[in-house]
Protein backbone atom coordinates (compact mmCIF):
# COMPACT_ATOMS: atom_id res chain seq x y z
CA UNK A 1 0.00 0.00 0.00
CA UNK A 2 1.41 3.36 -1.27
CA UNK A 3 1.65 6.42 1.23
CA UNK A 4 -0.75 9.19 0.53
CA UNK A 5 2.28 11.34 -1.05
CA UNK A 6 3.30 8.96 -3.58
CA UNK A 7 -1.13 8.74 -4.24
CA UNK A 8 -1.28 11.99 -5.04
CA UNK A 9 1.59 11.99 -7.02
CA UNK A 10 0.30 8.40 -8.62
CA UNK A 11 -3.12 10.46 -9.79
CA UNK A 12 -1.70 13.62 -11.21
CA UNK A 13 0.70 11.57 -13.53
CA UNK A 14 -2.57 9.54 -14.52
CA UNK A 15 -4.90 12.82 -14.75
CA UNK A 16 -2.01 14.39 -16.76
CA UNK A 17 -2.19 11.06 -19.48
CA UNK A 18 -5.82 12.14 -19.72
CA UNK A 19 -7.47 13.51 -23.50
CA UNK A 20 -9.09 16.16 -22.43
CA UNK A 21 -12.08 16.85 -24.93
CA UNK A 22 -12.15 20.41 -26.66
CA UNK A 23 -14.76 23.25 -26.10
CA UNK A 24 -16.37 22.45 -29.59
CA UNK A 25 -16.19 18.45 -28.82
CA UNK A 26 -18.31 19.26 -25.73
CA UNK A 27 -20.53 21.94 -27.53
CA UNK A 28 -21.14 19.45 -30.33
CA UNK A 29 -21.90 16.67 -28.48
CA UNK A 30 -24.00 18.12 -25.92
CA UNK A 31 -26.24 19.15 -28.83
CA UNK A 32 -25.84 15.53 -30.36
CA UNK A 33 -27.55 14.36 -27.08
CA UNK A 34 -30.03 16.79 -26.37
CA UNK A 35 -31.65 15.97 -30.73
CA UNK A 36 -31.28 12.27 -29.71
CA UNK A 37 -32.93 12.42 -26.19
CA UNK A 38 -35.77 14.92 -28.27
CA UNK A 39 -36.44 12.23 -31.18
CA UNK A 40 -36.51 9.47 -28.36
CA UNK A 41 -39.23 11.17 -26.73
CA UNK A 42 -41.07 12.02 -30.19
CA UNK A 43 -40.79 8.16 -30.87
CA UNK A 44 -42.05 7.16 -27.46
CA UNK A 45 -45.00 9.52 -27.29
CA UNK A 46 -45.85 7.98 -30.92
CA UNK A 47 -45.59 4.23 -29.62
CA UNK A 48 -47.65 5.40 -26.55
CA UNK A 49 -49.98 7.15 -28.65
CA UNK A 50 -50.61 4.10 -30.70
CA UNK A 51 -51.06 1.63 -28.31
CA UNK A 52 -53.55 3.92 -26.79
CA UNK A 53 -55.53 3.90 -29.41
CA UNK A 54 -55.05 0.64 -30.41
CA UNK A 55 -56.39 -0.52 -26.49
CA UNK A 56 -59.20 1.85 -26.80
CA UNK A 57 -60.19 0.48 -30.58
CA UNK A 58 -60.14 -3.42 -28.74
CA UNK A 59 -61.74 -2.35 -25.98
CA UNK A 60 -64.41 -0.30 -27.33
CA UNK A 61 -65.18 -3.55 -29.43
CA UNK A 62 -65.60 -5.55 -26.69
CA UNK A 63 -67.25 -3.46 -24.26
Amino acid sequence: MANPLQFIQQTRAEIGKVSWPTRREVVLTTIMVLIMSALAAIFFALVDVGIRSGLQAILSFFG
